[in-house]
Formats: C-alpha cells, structure tokens, sequence
C-alpha cells in the first residue's frame, strides 16, 4: 500500500493509514472562508473615479477594492497595483474606474474550505455570497489562516494517536523513531523521550521498518519481543514517489494467541456440526427447553417456505397461531417429556412427518427439543408426476408418426397469412380459441401454429378427436376415472386428457360432436378449472389452454338445441375461420407441388403435373379440401403408369351453376329491397345449407343471416 496525503507531516499521513487502510484519504480542514475573511470591505461604483479608489487605498490601507454596478453585483476590482501602474502612465484622476478595473474576477465563497483556498495565487479575493459582495480576503489572511488550520489539525491527530489502543512507530527515511506513541511506551516499556531521534533497531530490532525503507513494501506478521507476541502492519510512507520514512502498528496478541488456540477446536466441532445439519435432506428443527427456535437447516427453510430469520427466535405456540402449520411436535414433547410424532401440515400446502426428540441435562430437565420434518407431499407428487410422464410417454409414441407442424406449411393466400399471423398472435395470449372450417381445410395445424407460439410451447399440446371416440368411452378419455370405478378399470385408475394436458394446451377437435350430457361437464371445467374423475368426488385442479375446432354450424346447433347455448359462448371467445380450398385456389398449384414431391420421394418416383393437370386442380371445387387434394396427389403418384400425368380424372365444373336472382315485383324501393333480400338469402340457404356458409357468401355476420331469414319467415334446415 502507499500513502498519499495532502500536509508534509507525517502524522496526518499516519492516522490516513489507521483510519482506511489501502485507501487514500486527503485531510482536509474544518475552517470556512466566513471565519477569517474582512465583513463588509469598502466598495466602489462603476461611477467613481480613480481619485475615488486613491483615497480608499491611501486612506484605509487595503490592497483591493470591488466594484460594483448599480444594483450591487460584483463587476470588478481596483487593486493598489493597478491602481499605481495607471498612475504612472499618466491616467486622469477624474477618470472612471470602469475604465481601468480588472473584470475577469477570481471569487469565493463564504463556505468555501481554507485549505481549497490556499491553492489560488491570488492577492485580493473578492468574497461573494447569493451575487453580492459580503467581504473580501487577502493571500496573507489566507496563509495566517490555513496555518492556525493545519497547527490545530496537528494536535487533535497528536490526541487521537497517544490515545489508541495499539503501538504505533514511524520512522524516517534513515531509519530513526520520530513518532512513538503512548501504546508504544506500554509494550516496549521504554519512554518516548528516549525513543525519538534513535535507531529503530536500537529499540526494537525486530520491527523490519529498515526493511520496509529498503524494498518500500508493505509487510505484515507476528514478532516476539521478550514474553509478549506481537502482530505488526509496516507501510511505507511515500511523498513525490520517494519514500521518506515507514510506519509499524502493533497489537500486543499473546493472550489472543491462547484464546485462539482453546477457540480452534470449538469451531472446527461447530463446522462440523454444520456440515451435518445442513447436508441432511431431511428437515432439522432445533428450539431450546422453552419451545424457542434456536436454529433450522436448509432443508427446513425449503420445505415450509420461509426464510431462517423468520424462524429463529420465535416460540413454536406463536408460529402454530399464526398458521405457519397446524400443530408442533416440539410442544407435545415438553408437554409429554418424550419423543413424539405427527403429521404436519403447513401454510403453503405442504405435509410433513415430523418427529421431535428431546434432549435432557444431567438434572434431567429438557434444554434442547431437536426435530426432524420429511416432506411425504413431495413423494406424491413424484407418483402424480411419473403417472403424467407415463401418459405422456404413450400419447407421443402415436403423436411422433404425424407430419411436424413445419413441413403442413404452405400459405400464398393473404385470407390464410392473416390467419397465420393472427394465430401467432393469439399463441402470446392464454384465451380460449374455437376453429372453424369444413373438413380438411388443416384445422389442427392453426391449433399446432398457436400452441408453438405460446407461452406454453414448452408443454405438451394433447388432441382428441370428439368424433373419432366412442361415447361411451369418451368421457373417461377426457376426465380419467377413478380405481374401481367400473367393471375393467386399472386398479391405480387413469388420468384424462385433461389430467395429461395439465400447464400444457388441450385441442378438442370436431366438439360439435360431443354428446350432450358431456357438454355441461365441459363447460364446468372451463368455468372452475377443474375435473373430478368418473368413479370420485374429489375434485382435481388443472391449468390447460383450451383450442376447440368444428366443422359443423355451432350456432345452428344452437337454435335447435344440439349444442348448449352458455357452452358456444365459452368456446366461442376467439372464433377462427379457416376459409375452404374453393376459396384460396391461388394455392392450389403450390399444394400440389408440395404432395408431389412429398409422394415422389415416399414412393421413388419423378412423376410431373401437366399444364393442363394443373388447370384442372385449379377449377374443381374440392368439396374434401386439402386432404382431398393430397389424396388425389398421392392416388396419381401411385397409379399413374407414366411420368408426366396430364389427366387427373376430376368432373368438368358447371360453369352455369350459381345464384339466380329475377327482378323484384313491387315498384317501391324499400319493398323491392326486402324481397330481393328474402330472394337472395332464401337460394343461398338452398345452395349451401348452413348459415354460416351463406354468411360468408354474402359478407355479412352468421348472426346477421338467422335474424333475417326469421324476419322473412325463412325456414332454416335441421340437418
């Protein structure tokens, strides 16, 4: 370490060392420029004249004078200098001081610190306080003062250094004492008017000051000087890069030393103690003969939930009120006077086996009650956890054979990039999402398109088809069934979709098929996010993200009682529509090179689409979609015997077939408006049977469509 400090007396430097060791600290002075500056020093006007700042020099025998404007601010200074040298040139004494005062004005402030001040090499100071002139100080006021500064700042570091506790020597750069402190008199037992002006080695030859001098390296160390052991810190004391003298603190430890020694074994058995308390997986609760907590390890901390400090010192009966859990084993064994077990249940949920154990002194009183707590929360968690895993293990065994969810894209329409983009918005939102759409228009990929872009992507997204399930097997496939519950169930019982699906996303295809009696139990799961298995009572809680999809009219299930009403509102918070091939035929050719080439490397083959193939895809209305599309794509690879394929065997669309629509026969306008309306509603509904399908025709809402063919008295189909 070096010292730097601002005085050249080393005693400030020294007390710099002691107070921060390593740090550089520079002594500043406790005296203000208000306590030595001249009050109210005279003053000129920028209106005087030089006859004027004559007389006030002469006559008051001051050096310098300010000058002021007419409101009083300080604009500048007249000094006996300048004011001879004008003279000398010949000035006018009529002649104004504006003319010849000095405006590039050192100031200071009242509060400004003596030992700033020192630093400005200038005769007169100006003393300026909120823009006005409230004294003034010479360089020789400044000096007296900073003198009287550093005098006073001398003896309070004299004070402060006989009165510390620990020996203090400093030499200089020869080697000899200036600096022997009171502490130092005490354990070397030698005076300090023998001390001073000698060799250091003379008084203390083990001190290594010399060869502190010499190396200017800061050392430290233990030395014996007769019976007493001593610890020492030696430092360099360097001025302008050279060192000009050396300082050693010593510490008298010889009875430190034996303490020390006594203390070593004690805190090797209590780290020890430590180790083993804090390595052990179980819970350790330890509180005194009074039920007070003296200590808990790590394990505890991490199965109640709290932090130590939360702990340690609180009476159990105080912990037990305040619910941190429901009952102590520590209290039933200073009420029983033995060990005692129990289960325990905590604040945050957890339960725990805990078995308190008492500790008796030789009097046979209790004086320390040591409990061990094992949380059998987290076994059944790990059995839950691992039944999940299992299912989850056999639901990606069927889900590994399907196309990845990158390789079904292929999007030239705007209708599906707006759906693309819209569904990767809605991934960042955790609503409930219903997707329509005929069948094979790639539902699930929309589903698959949110859930990779959720905040749940990282868990499973489990499908079921309503449709594809049996009903009498399809509610326990949805919410599990308890064990026993009916005759060939597991022993264990099994979990549900739901069950499996948990923090993950559920997609609940063709939910237009569930059956009815299992619509209300849906929609209860929606509403309290929670299932209770066939065969139980027992509710279990679950956070699953719910995407639903239907190819079937929901809302004319609806008005005939095929669907439940509230059930459609909760599905229906998002809607989605995936538009059918017919209506995004701009893809069409990159659908087919895509299933060409898919097929063409399934089955080896180089087969080709002809132009006229190529048309022919493109005007068929595909009634199946893209999985019809695919189909066809792979039925051509297969049975096609040459390699270009020119004829795709699609029927010829009538060109003439559409919505036919003859002039009103009211001449009103209003009334010809409404029997046109009725006219075209009525053939849409004829040519395409659902609502929603002549909503979308005509591009007006599905609602829109139901109120308007009941005003026209519109019969809607049941089918």
């Amino acid at each position: 370490m070096q010292i730097d400090y601002t005085h050249q007396d080393p005693w400030i430097s020294i007390v710099n060392d002691l107070i921060r060791d390593g740090t550089t600290i520079i002594v500043k002075s406790s005296l203000k420029v208000r306590d030595f500056m001249r009050p109210d020093p005279w003053t000129l006007t920028v209106s005087d004249t030089l006859q004027d700042s004559l007389d006030i020099i002469l006559n008051r025998r001051i050096d310098g004078v300010p000058v002021l404007d007419n409101s009083g601010t300080l604009v500048g200074l007249v000094t006996k200098t300048l004011v001879l040298r004008e003279l000398s040139h010949g000035r006018p004494l009529h002649c104004p001081v504006k003319d010849i005062m000095r405006t590039n004005i050192t100031v200071t402030g009242p509060d400004e610190d003596v030992s700033t001040l020192i630093t400005v090499s200038v005769g007169n100071l100006p003393v300026v306080d909120q823009g006005k002139v409230v004294g003034i100080v010479t360089l020789s006021d400044t000096i007296r003062a900073y003198f009287s500064s550093v005098l006073k700042l001398k003896e309070e570091l004299n004070t402060i250094i006989d009165s510390m506790h620990n020996g203090l020597i400093s030499v200089n750069e020869v080697g000899e004492i200036v600096l022997f402190n009171t502490a130092a008199e005490s354990l070397f037992q030698v005076p300090r008017d023998l001390a001073v002006g000698r060799p250091v080695e003379s008084i203390v030859p083990q001190s290594r000051l010399n060869e502190v001098l010499r190396t200017g390296q800061r050392e430290s160390g233990k030395l014996t000087f007769r019976d007493k052991l001593m610890i020492s810190n030696r430092t360099p004391l360097i001025s302008n890069n050279r060192i000009i003298g050396a300082v050693a603190v010593l510490q008298d430890i010889s009875e430190l030393e034996m303490i020390s020694e006594e203390l070593s074994y004690t805190k090797r058995m209590k780290d020890e103690l430590d180790v083993i308390i804090d390595s052990s997986y179980d819970g350790i609760f330890v509180t005194d003969g009074e039920g007070r907590t003296i200590r808990v390890n790590e394990a505890y901390t991490r199965l109640i939930g709290l932090p130590s400090e939360e702990l340690v010192g609180r009476h159990m009966s105080d912990l037990v009120k305040e619910g941190v859990f429901n009952q102590s084993a520590t209290l039933a064994v200073l009420e029983r006077g033995e060990r005692a077990t129990l289960s325990q249940e905590l604040k945050n949920g957890n339960r725990l086996l805990v078995t308190g154990n008492p500790v008796f002194d030789e009097l046979g009183r209790i004086v320390r009650v040591v409990t061990n707590a094992r949380d059998i929360t987290e076994l059944n968690n790990l059995k839950q956890q691992l039944q999940q895993a299992e299912n989850l293990t056999k639901h990606f065994q069927v889900e590994l054979n399907k196309y990845k969810l990158s390789d079904e894209y292929v999007i030239h329409d705007q209708k599906m990039k707006d759906l693309v983009e819209l569904s990767i918005r809605l991934g960042q939102v955790d609503t409930t999402v219903l997707v329509q759409g005929e069948s094979g228009v790639g539902k699930e990929v929309i589903a698959k398109t949110i859930h990779r872009y959720s905040l749940r992507s990282n868990k499973p997204l489990i499908s079921i088809n309503c449709a594809a399930i049996p009903e009498s097997l399809l509610e326990s496939e949805l919410f599990g069934y308890a064990p026993g519950a009916f005759t060939g169930a597991k022993k264990d019982g099994n979990a549900g979709i739901f069950e499996i699906a948990h923090q993950g996303t559920l997609f609940l295809d063709e939910v237009g098929d569930l059956p009815f009696h299992l619509q209300s139990k849906l929609l209860r799961v929606i509403q309290h996010r929670e299932i209770t298995r066939i065969g139980s009572t027992t509710p279990v809680k679950i956070d699953v993200r719910l995407i639903a999809a239907t190819n079937r009219d929901l809302w004319e299930m609806v008005l005939r009682k095929e669907f439940r009403r509230d059930l459609f509102y909760r599905l229906n918070v998002v809607p989605l529509y995936v538009p059918p091939l017919r209506e995004r035929k701009e893809e069409i050719p990159y659908l087919a090179a895509f299933y060409l080439k898919k097929f063409n490397d399934k089955y080896g083959f180089n087969k080709q689409l002809d132009g006229k193939a190529i048309r022919s895809l493109i005007n068929y209305d595909w009634p199946g979609n893209v999985r019809e599309l695919e189909n066809l794509i792979e039925r051509l690879i297969v049975t096609c015997p040459v390699d270009i394929i020119k004829d795709v065997g699609l029927p010829v669309p009538d060109l003439q077939e559409g919505i036919t629509i003859s002039l009103p026969s009211s001449p009103l306008l209003k009334d010809a408006v409404k029997e046109l309306e009725a006219k075209l509603i009525h053939d849409a509904l004829n040519r395409y049977g659902s609502t929603r399908k002549v909503a979308a025709e005509l591009g007006v809402s599905q609602p829109t469509i139901v109120r308007k063919a009941a005003k026209y008295g519109i019969n809607l189909r049941e089918d």
